[in-house]
């Protein structure tokens, strides 16, 4: 079953258009998403899983604010699984006590301006095995081997790569926040030093002016 999503929004109401964007490809891969949520939002996926499938759920904040955000994982019956107030990146792996529809969200609601991008990546069962043979008592050949071998190895890559995805975008963010308050840093800097020097100016003016002085005599 893909995985549904449920939104619950703020004062603005509607979807972004990059949450659009990951929903249109998650038709591919339903369990990785990079969506925004807005400030006091609270948006929530649900999956369908059988009981016994072993399942993991990641996520991390990539920008926005202190990059904190708060998880909640139920089952079925509205057991919480997990739940974690303010955080940046955290990972959760579970087994399903029972089928039914698991949901998990993303709550931003504590933040009052601030709209965050969220990543997570819910991997639910094993990944099948890429021989049939794998399954059977006996030895995978060396051309299997090696096959698999492959296999694992480009996942590793795949995870690497989507780690260091995740933290170039997040520096990226740092940065470029950096640089906006720099610049206003400098401006605002600029703006007291003119004034400053127009103040000394007019200050040494004062002491070399020439004040004249009036006498008026008053008859008796």
């Amino acid at each position: 079953m893909p995985l549904q999503v449920s939104w619950a929004a703020g004062p603005r109401g509607r979807l972004p258009p990059l949450l659009l964007l990951a929903l249109a490809a998650c038709a591919a891969r339903a369990s990785e998403i990079t969506f925004e949520l807005p400030d006091n939002a609270k948006q929530c996926f649900y999956e369908e899983i059988a009981q016994g499938t072993k399942c993991t759920l990641e996520f991390q904040v990539i920008t926005g604010g202190h990059y904190d955000v708060d998880c909640r994982l139920e089952d079925p019956d509205g057991i919480v699984l997990y739940k974690e107030m303010k955080k940046q990146y955290d990972s959760f792996t579970f087994t399903a006590s029972r089928n039914g529809t698991y949901k998990f969200c993303f709550s931003n609601e504590f933040s009052t301006f601030t709209h965050k991008t969220v990543y997570f990546d819910f991997q639910v069962g094993e990944d099948p095995p890429l021989f049939p043979s794998e399954n059977r008592v006996t030895a995978l050949t060396q051309m299997e081997s090696a096959c698999v071998s492959i296999h694992e190895a480009l996942k590793s890559v795949i995870d690497y790569q989507t780690h260091f995805r995740l933290r170039e975008a997040q520096g990226r963010s740092r940065a470029e926040d950096l640089n906006t308050r720099v610049a206003y840093w400098s401006i605002g800097e600029a703006v007291i030093l003119l004034v400053v020097s127009i103040g000394q100016v007019f200050l040494l003016k004062s002491f070399f002016s020439d004040k004249r002085t009036t006498t008026t005599r008053v008859g008796s």
